[in-house]
């Protein structure tokens, strides 16, 4: 299994990019926190110095996924992962992978209500990250639809790719864009967790594990895609014209939909 695994984390690993930060040194109370990072928005937002080839690896992921349905080898190895699982952990069964695919997500929130700065502040994160979903999240949604795969374990036919992998891994590259540039381990410990995710939905029998290289590439070119668009929307949406008018976008959750509000002023 380590074997099998190794080629994936050396795709990890490329993702893991130092990033130029501004870290507030100043030492501020909850309060001043919430109130500096909710309410007060930057005027621009850092253009993502990624160049062309750090959107290899997940596109790389991602043709291996698919290539799985093609190449009898890769298939045959989905099959071989699936009996080693199942030989040597007949019964094994676990939920942690149902909350371990918000952690990463989760940590960049709780690390900025700490105090410790990250690349963004609330107002774009939140944008960011609400496009990074929607692009995973529908990309997910017609990949299944199309595929028809079936699980591992019977249950249904939507297989390919996993969406929890994914969500783990959109979750790993958006902490380490965040926070890679304060310290590379920031990132390290987003994709552990993130790669823990998809080995406990193969030892789940809920994936293959192409599924699981498959939602990882997904993750990450979600977050990759979202991070060089947005600047330019951003820039876009709140740029004064020559007549002093100006535009704005505010995201929106309501009802468990994460939505954003359009303002333009006249």
């Amino acid at each position: 299994m380590k074997k099998l695994l190794a080629p994936l984390f050396l795709l990890l690993a490329l993702q893991v990019n130092a990033q130029e930060i501004t870290v507030d040194t100043t030492k501020k109370d909850l309060v001043d926190t919430i109130k500096k990072d909710l309410f007060t928005a930057p005027d621009t937002v850092p253009k993502l110095r990624s160049k062309a080839l750090t959107f290899v690896p997940p596109i790389l992921l991602i043709g291996y996924g698919a290539a799985s349905f093609y190449v009898k080898p890769l298939r045959q190895l989905d099959y071989y992962v699936q009996t080693r699982v199942k030989d040597s952990k007949p019964t094994f069964h676990t939920v942690v992978d149902s909350y371990a695919q918000f952690s990463p997500v989760a940590a960049v929130y709780v690390l900025n209500l700490a105090g410790v700065t990250g690349k963004n502040r609330f107002l774009d994160r939140t944008i960011l990250l609400g496009i990074s979903s929607a692009i995973m999240g529908g990309s997910i949604r017609v990949v299944k639809n199309a595929t028809h795969r079936l699980r591992p374990n019977g249950e249904n036919s939507v297989s390919f790719p996993s969406g929890h992998t994914a969500t783990a891994f959109m979750g790993a590259e958006f902490l380490a864009q965040e926070y890679s540039g304060k310290s590379v381990w920031y990132g390290v410990a987003g994709y552990t967790v993130a790669a823990g995710t998809g080995i406990f939905r193969v030892y789940n029998r809920d994936h293959w594990f192409s599924d699981i290289v498959a939602g990882a590439g997904f993750g990450i070119l979600s977050v990759k895609a979202a991070y060089f668009i947005y600047p330019y929307m951003r820039d876009f949406l709140t740029a004064k014209g020559k007549n002093g008018k100006s535009a704005m976008i505010m995201p929106t959750y309501q009802d468990g939909v994460v939505g954003f509000n359009f303002a333009l002023q006249l």
